[in-house]
């Protein structure tokens, strides 16, 4: 079932990858079942026409601003949840000649990268439920739009797998899938320490890879190692959000091979105090988190760890309206 799962996938991402708007529209008539929810980071959100939505209103403006757009993967897997939900996860990124405003950014005239984490759930040979953050703010940052606070990480062109293997083919190796799958698991089991017996309580180094890499979203960066993720992203985020939590029931974790998948609409609920984080003062006000994550397990341990948090969500939520910001910004530039 999930090769065949996957198969589905790859008819949407060949489609994509052309970007032909009129085979495009087949091939989502034909993969996803009429009455899908399409849940897409913010400002679209949860699209109220559907998979017909996702074309009109997000993929067709796009390929308006993006002409020669293209869709590439780098990592494709499948898998089951312990509750026996089939999912399918993409991560890769969209590319092409920006030359057209979209979200009111302004184009660059150049190629552009467009980070995407995609989850699609399917049921009966049709997709039913998709998740999915695209980071705006790194289109934001390539189009020097950025209004917010300088990333604590390093901003670049994220890698795909150094293994190069993260578009997964064939059969299912159930036995390493299984073994990935308990390390991730175990190791965010271990998070939850922290409220109780700080940092150590986590037992971070019995789970990470010594040259891991963490690969953040636009905002955030990405850490190398366990002393670039803590210092780049880990204690920013615990100094500011102490209590954070997972909201029970909400989470899909699966895995293939080497691969961990987990998506959840939202995923944590946190509150905002502390010093504050990404440059918002603290509010002490509840919060909500989309995190949509890969992981991909070497020799037992964590290796490369991919992560999209929906940011402009985040921002929204306290009042901050980071496209609007853009726009003000953007009155003090010209276009060349």
């Amino acid at each position: 079932m999930t090769e065949a799962n996957k198969q589905l996938i790859n008819m949407l991402r060949r489609s994509l990858y052309d970007f032909d708007l009129n085979t495009i529209a087949a091939v989502i008539d034909k993969a996803f079942h009429p009455e899908a929810v399409i849940q897409l980071s913010y400002p679209f959100e949860t699209l109220p026409g559907g998979p017909q939505g996702l074309y009109s209103e997000v993929l067709v403006p796009l390929a308006v601003a993006i002409s020669d757009l293209e869709r590439r993967d780098t990592i494709v897997m499948s898998g089951a949840t312990d509750t026996g939900k089939q999912w399918v996860g993409c991560c890769g990124y969209y590319t092409g000649t920006f030359t057209q405003p979209w979200l009111n950014i302004n184009p660059t005239g150049h190629q552009i990268s467009l980070r995407f984490h995609e989850f699609y759930r399917v049921e009966q040979g049709q997709i039913i439920e998709m998740q999915a953050i695209w980071d705006i703010p790194e289109l934001m940052m390539q189009a020097n739009a950025w209004p917010m606070v300088p990333s604590l990480g390093r901003e670049w062109h994220v890698p795909g797998p150094a293994t190069q293997d993260g578009v997964m083919s064939g059969l299912r190796n159930d036995i390493r899938s299984d073994e990935s799958l308990k390390t991730v698991a175990d190791m965010c089991a271990g998070l939850a320490n922290f409220a109780t017996g700080g940092v150590d309580a986590m037992g971070l180094e019995d789970y990470w890879h010594p040259r891991c890499n963490w690969y953040g979203p636009s905002g955030i960066g990405t850490g190398r190692g366990l002393s670039g993720f803590r210092n780049w992203h880990q204690i920013p985020f615990l100094n500011a959000l102490p209590d954070r939590g997972g909201i029970p029931k909400k989470g899909n974790m699966f895995a293939d091979g080497d691969y961990v998948g987990f998506t959840a609409w939202p995923g944590m609920r946190m509150t905002v105090s502390g010093d504050g984080w990404l440059g918002i003062a603290p509010a002490n006000q509840q919060i909500t988190m989309r995190s949509l994550d890969f992981w991909r397990c070497e020799k037992g341990l964590i290796r490369e760890n991919w992560v999209l948090i929906d940011l402009l969500d985040v921002y929204q939520q306290l009042g901050v309206d980071v496209l609007g910001r853009m726009q003000e910004f953007n009155k003090a530039k010209r276009l060349s």
